[in-house]
């Protein structure tokens, strides 16, 4: 066991004082919560590099191959607690600090959430990386070294406001920078073509350099020789122009430091301007051709040749926002290697793997050709050259089909199209559940599907359980360890065990018990931050994700409001007090999901002011909802509101977080609920709404609003009290949405889910029921575990071993 044979107090004491002492000249007596913050990170960071070089070094002597994963975002949280947990450190860490009056919670609270990512997607990411570290696979992930995190979220009056999320100066002690390392990454200018009767020459003119500078972060397996590394990518100008600056025209000489700087800046800069389309453009760019030289120039100096790259390296396309990697790779095989399209095509076709994140267009992005012509033109060159030829291998098999083959090339309609490059180059396309990669199959990627059946898969999605559960909740842990033993720590299928206690009333008593300290402890920290008092008798009701109408925070507003207006109505009812917690950013751009911020906000204030009500019924929304905050929610939610219309959420992965944690889920049969409702038992969840070959019968019959709102004379109600409003304020532009367009069927839907809001207080009022349902979701989370994501990875799609 390799977690066994770390340090004793003494060794590891001495370690801290020596590190507090080489870094700020002071001893841990005088040391500061914030320098015990750093000096341990650096003890975790510099354990995790020496252990990341010997694992690599095994890595090439077992002639193993490396998994390469790109994504725009890593949503990582917090390091420390984590880093301490998976190298065994926590106890011994604790130990030291309590001999000096400290508390380890209190230095985990020095380090701020990692500002690389937004949702669900870079969580993904995170949670792989730890997961591939626990199998031994050789895992690197790339993104960029975003300067500003997405935002940090303040909502005044309602409304969200984004202020800079200036991370860095907390969390950059995780970084370990390698300047040496640099990648030239060049945009603009024009390509020269020559042939000498040998060789095709192409040479590119008057393009504009950034420099890309290396920035590591390692994530440590736990009880595992294995672990990842993060490479972030940081803008940087080439050098600053003295020339201009000399000349006296100072301004110039800063604002071209200042526009290379600026890709790394800011996390999905606002792209509803062409100035914001074309800084994404060049950040999916610039992390591409920074990850491809860097990859290509490792295996290059290690075997010599590029020949051999499928064998030795996989590269995973996260989603399509890399999806330029592609033909970046074969740039440098064609342009600095010589081969053939046809070599070429070969070796990037059996390299790269793509997984599709999301059935809502952003999954086909697209470009607008001349700005990615004048931005890329080398690039655009051989995405020119791919399409003719996916368009003359479309023609063998559907001859004369020009619609489908139209619909299915590279470019068209005067776009350049990333989702086509990736389902026309990669070796493997899968989805993130089983119901999501069926619906690609048959929807989204259809033709190509019929074109080349064999690139399908799926792998549903996973987490890093540890952080949720040993991490996160030690009550559960202890009581889990009590009762099944410690091996679910390393294997979650060992979960499974817990079943056998569905019937064991001591159990499901200390179960409940579990979960009520946890509502203890979530209230007094929520008072303790916010100043917002919540009564933990209360059933919490917890739905946090991004803000978006497919999400359907709304429906779950539109049932509040119902809620609300029934107890004006009969005060004496006796109703479940439920507290109902929302956490979730909208992006800068999306007016719609600001307004339903806004809607969620103003009826918590609503109910807040009314006496009568709110011993009943309570909202809380979560300023600035992040993975820390993810920590301390999770132990304590009841509910998991799993909402969004049926054919929507490719998978999700706060519903497993939820499941882990006990909460039972309230949700329609959409993304991976499918499989949670499958594993733990539908009886065990509650389930509404229309199933996703009903959701596409209504539209292609054409889905008209009026009907349900007509049909339900408590849906009219709700809609006709939001729209009047209270406090001045009204909320016409939401139910004038929901009355005329209603793009995901919130009042279709909604009658359903107010009969399943009645049917789990029902159920909650049987806490022997209730209990045996949040003990079956527990035992039946194990075949979320990211391990287990990963594993599938590797063995269908990466064809990579595990380096023991």
């Amino acid at each position: 066991m390799i977690l066994n044979t770390r340090y004793t107090k003494k060794e590891f004491e001495k370690l801290l004082t020596e590190k507090l002492f080489n870094e700020f000249a002071i001893d841990i007596a005088s040391a500061t919560d914030e320098q015990i913050y750093r000096a341990l990170a650096l003890i975790a960071r510099g354990m995790l590099s020496e252990k990341r070089k010997r694992f690599i070094a095994r890595t090439y002597g077992a002639n193993g191959k490396q998994v390469y994963y790109l994504c725009m975002e890593f949503l990582m949280g917090r390091s420390l607690k984590t880093s301490l947990l998976n190298l065994g450190l926590c106890g011994v860490a604790d130990e030291v600090l309590r001999d000096y009056s400290m508390k380890l919670d209190n230095i985990y609270e020095q380090e701020p959430d990692a500002g690389l990512g937004n949702g669900g997607l870079g969580r993904l990411a995170a949670c792989y990386l730890d997961g591939m570290a626990t199998d031994d696979i050789p895992g690197t992930g790339y993104s960029i070294l975003y300067e500003y995190g997405i935002f940090k979220q303040k909502i005044v009056d309602g409304w969200q406001q984004e202020r800079a999320d200036n991370w860095l100066p907390g969390g950059g002690v995780w970084l370990k920078s390698h300047p040496d390392q640099a990648v030239e990454v060049r945009f603009d200018g024009e390509i020269e073509e020559s042939w000498d009767g040998v060789y095709h020459h192409v040479e590119h003119k008057n393009y504009s350099s950034v420099i890309a500078v290396p920035s590591d972060m390692y994530v440590a397996g736990y009880d595992s020789n294995g672990v990842s590394q993060l490479r972030l990518w940081q803008a940087k100008a080439p050098g600053f122009d003295m020339d201009s600056f000399n000349a006296g025209e100072y301004g110039s000489a800063i604002t071209k430091s200042a526009n290379a700087e600026l890709i790394s800046k800011v996390l999905y800069p606002n792209d509803n301007h062409i100035e914001g389309k074309i800084l994404r453009l060049r950040q999916q760019y610039f992390l591409s051709a920074a990850s491809i030289g860097d990859i290509a120039k490792n295996h290059l100096s290690q075997y010599g040749t590029l020949e051999n790259l499928p064998d030795k390296v996989a590269i995973h396309v996260n989603d399509t926002h890399p999806t330029l990697a592609i033909p970046e790779l074969m740039r440098i095989l064609l342009d600095e290697c010589g081969y053939t399209w046809e070599k070429a095509f070969d070796i990037t076709r059996r390299t790269f793997a793509y997984t599709n994140h999301t059935v809502m267009s952003e999954a086909l992005e697209k470009w607008n050709e001349d700005i990615f012509k004048k931005t890329l033109p080398r690039i655009y060159q051989i995405c020119v050259e791919l399409d003719h030829r996916c368009r003359a291998d479309l023609e063998r098999t559907f001859p004369g089909d020009e619609g489908k083959i139209n619909y299915m090339a590279v470019l068209g309609d005067g776009q350049v199209r990333m989702a086509n490059i990736c389902c026309y180059v990669c070796h493997s396309i899968n989805g993130v559940s089983q119901l999501h990669s069926e619906i690609i199959k048959q929807s989204v990627f259809h033709d190509y599907f019929l074109y080349s059946p064999e690139k399908f898969t799926n792998v549903t999605n996973g987490i890093a359980y540890r952080r949720w559960l040993l991490a996160a909740n030690p009550g559960l842990t202890g009581l889990l360890e009590d009762t099944i033993g410690p091996g679910f720590k390393k294997d979650a299928s060992e979960l499974k065990k817990l079943e056998k206690f569905k019937a064991d009333k001591k159990v499901l008593s200390a179960l409940e018990d579990v979960k009520d300290a946890n509502k203890v402890i979530f209230a007094q920290h929520l008072k303790k931050v916010t100043g917002q008092e919540i009564d933990p008798h209360t059933l919490f009701d917890v739905q946090v994700k991004r803000m978006h109408e497919y999400k359907r925070q709304h429906l779950n507003a539109l049932n509040i409001a119902a809620q609300y207006l029934y107890i004006k109505n009969n005060p004496n009812a006796d109703v479940v007090p439920k507290t109902y917690i929302f956490g979730a950013k909208a992006a800068p751009g999306y007016y719609m999901a600001k307004q339903m911020i806004r809607l969620i906000c103003k009826l918590g204030a609503l109910i807040d002011a009314d006496p009568m009500v709110r011993e009943k019924l309570r909202v809380v929304y979560l300023e600035d909802y992040n993975v820390t905050t993810s920590e301390r929610l999770m132990p304590a939610s009841e509910v998991s509101e799993q909402i969004s219309l049926a054919g929507t959420e490719a998978s999700g992965t706060g519903n497993m977080k939820f499941m882990l944690n006990g909460a039972v889920t309230l949700g329609t049969l959409d993304g991976a609920n499918v499989e949670i409702a499958e594993a733990a038992g539908r009886e065990n969840e509650i389930i509404f709404g229309m199933l996703t070959p009903e959701v596409n019968d209504l539209k292609r019959f054409g889905y008209h609003p009026s009907g349900f709102i007509n049909n339900c004379p408590e849906a009219a109600e709700v809609l006709a009290f939001l729209e009047r409003g209270w406090g001045g304020e009204s909320f016409h532009e939401i139910v004038n949405n929901l009355r005329t367009s209603d793009p995901y069927m919130v009042m279709a839907d909604f009658a359903d889910y107010r009969r399943a809001q009645n049917d789990l207080s029902g159920l909650y009022r049987d806490r022997g029921v209730w209990n045996r349902m949040s003990l079956m979701n527990i035992a039946n989370a194990g075949i979320f575990s990211a391990d287990r994501a990963v594993n599938d990875y590797a063995r269908d799609i990466w064809h990579v071993k595990p380096i023991k």
